[in-house]
């Protein structure tokens, strides 16, 4: 546990500024040291949703991508383009990761849809995601954290809205989300490295 009186609060960046990965890890890292054990954090679970069979909802396998590509000792990635966790399999996903992890710390990752002007924002907050709701679809509550990425417009046939969102926007606030995961896997590291040296 970390050393905060009370529990961190979420944060929201725009894909246009230039600090946002620092500013989400920052929210990331002191929701970790307030809430997960120091067994979870040895192995922390970025859990990244949705699939590349749509540019909108490609977000979550692309930012599991970046960051299988970081590899991070104390990050494992579940969800990635080659691999992607979506509404049909994602049930058997957090089966296998009750199973496999009773002590864990999960981020869950996903795009989702809002207001025009949310569009191209990330979102980060402590407690569970719930992936599909803004495709009317009910799926299970995942993760110990969430970052969602505003990728495009709710409100109308939002099959075709994520289909037809830009994959730049996509690519950008993957890299972003990536980034802030990795920063935070490298501080998880350090202090990892430290205690082992004090010990």
């Amino acid at each position: 546990m970390g050393f905060f009186s009370s529990p961190p609060r979420g944060i929201r960046v725009s894909v246009d500024d230039a600090l946002a990965a620092q500013k989400l890890a920052n929210s990331l890292w002191q929701s970790i040291q307030y809430q997960c054990s120091a067994a979870a954090k040895q192995k922390l679970i970025a859990l990244c949703i949705g699939t590349d069979r749509s540019t909108g909802d490609a977000l979550g396998p692309l930012t599991g991508s970046f960051l299988q590509q970081a590899n991070y000792s104390q990050l494992e990635v579940m969800g990635t383009l080659a691999h992607p966790v979506h509404a049909t399999n994602l049930k058997q996903v957090l089966s296998t990761l009750e199973a496999h992890s009773s002590d864990r710390c999960v981020i869950a990752v996903d795009a989702c849809l809002g207001r025009l002007e949310s569009v191209g924002k990330i979102a980060f907050a402590p407690g569970a995601l719930r992936p599909g709701t803004g495709v009317n679809k009910t799926l299970p509550q995942v993760g110990n954290f969430n970052i969602v990425g505003i990728v495009n417009v709710s409100g109308f046939m939002e099959h075709l809205v994520l289909q037809n969102t830009r994959l730049h926007l996509v690519y950008r606030m993957a890299a972003i989300i990536a980034d802030a995961i990795a920063i935070v896997g490298h501080r998880l590291e350090v202090e990892k490295s430290a205690a082992g040296s004090e010990s």
